[in-house]
């Protein structure tokens, strides 16, 4: 009986020990072992596993790490970064990092920081303060004086965002473990105050746009009708130049058959018939 129980015991711990000699690998991950804390080398490189299953001694360690492109997003009210511009305006930028891990310089990326996330927000952080407390452009001071940095810095975001990608892949880069891929500046907000002004100005330009096209369409309407009203007073004007030239034409006729002066009296007749009040003058 205690055979059997010295089997299956020494069974289970066979069972346990195989548990902790093998380590599976997922697609896109890399692993590395630590023994006793420190990291197992391939010679002067840190040793890797890519997807699969493997071998290792019970006591040392798997230490997996995520080899696909992240976004470390900074955005909204916390994660946003805070930076004063050259003229002393404070704006907020919301920005997307995308970076993947390098396998070559692995061991910095998971040895050499104790949060690498967090290290490299910070340090990102840091740089992009500088970079626009100091953005500048040929026409930067014009550009200045006329609109401020605010503006100067929307008109020129591309321009910005190449030079906010080049300094992280400069200064980040795989002295860290990682490689940036892009840097994206999603938004860019003024101050409180000066996005209240703004959009003053913007409703005020808005109601100045939308009274100007409504004084121009009831111009554009009184002109219509203008030229409606002369045509109409064309066309009544043409129909009593015919009708004075058939009547002239007419009398003429009369005149000419000698029977014009019984046909002025009477249609002096049919007048004086149908008038309620006649006034006679006599001449002296």
């Amino acid at each position: 009986m205690i055979e059997i129980g010295f089997a299956v015991g020494l069974a289970a711990f066979g069972l346990f020990l195989a548990g902790r000699c093998f380590f599976r690998v997922e697609q896109g991950h890399l692993a590395t072992l630590t023994s006793f804390g420190a990291a197992v080398r391939a010679g002067e490189r840190l040793r890797t596993f890519g997807p699969g299953l493997h071998f290792k001694l019970p006591w040392q360690k798997v230490v997996g790490v995520l080899m696909m492109e992240r976004n470390l997003v900074l955005s909204g009210e916390h994660g946003g970064t805070t930076a004063m511009a050259q003229d002393g305006t404070v704006l907020r930028f919301d920005s997307i990092l995308r970076f993947a891990p390098v396998e070559k310089a692995l061991e910095h990326f998971l040895f050499d920081l104790r949060a690498p996330l967090d290290h490299i927000t910070g340090l990102f952080t840091c740089l992009l303060r500088n970079e626009i407390a100091n953005f500048k452009t040929a026409d930067a001071q014009a550009a200045e004086e006329a609109a401020g940095s605010y503006a100067l810095i929307r008109r020129e975001r591309k321009l910005l965002n190449a030079r906010i990608e080049e300094f992280s892949r400069a200064e980040i880069g795989r002295r860290y473990g990682v490689q940036f891929n892009a840097v994206d500046l999603t938004d860019i907000l003024p101050p409180d105050e000066l996005a209240d002004a703004l959009n003053a100005v913007m409703n005020a330009q808005n109601e100045a746009d939308a009274a100007l096209h409504r004084a121009e369409a009831e111009c554009a309407q009184r002109v219509v009708a203008a030229e409606r009203g002369v045509e109409i007073a064309e066309a009544r004007a043409q129909a009593a130049e015919v009708e004075i030239a058939e009547l002239a034409r007419f009398l003429h006729e009369l005149h000419r058959q000698g029977t014009l002066p019984l046909y002025v009296a009477r249609r002096r007749a049919e007048v004086l018939s149908q008038s309620r009040t006649l006034f006679l003058g006599s001449a002296s």
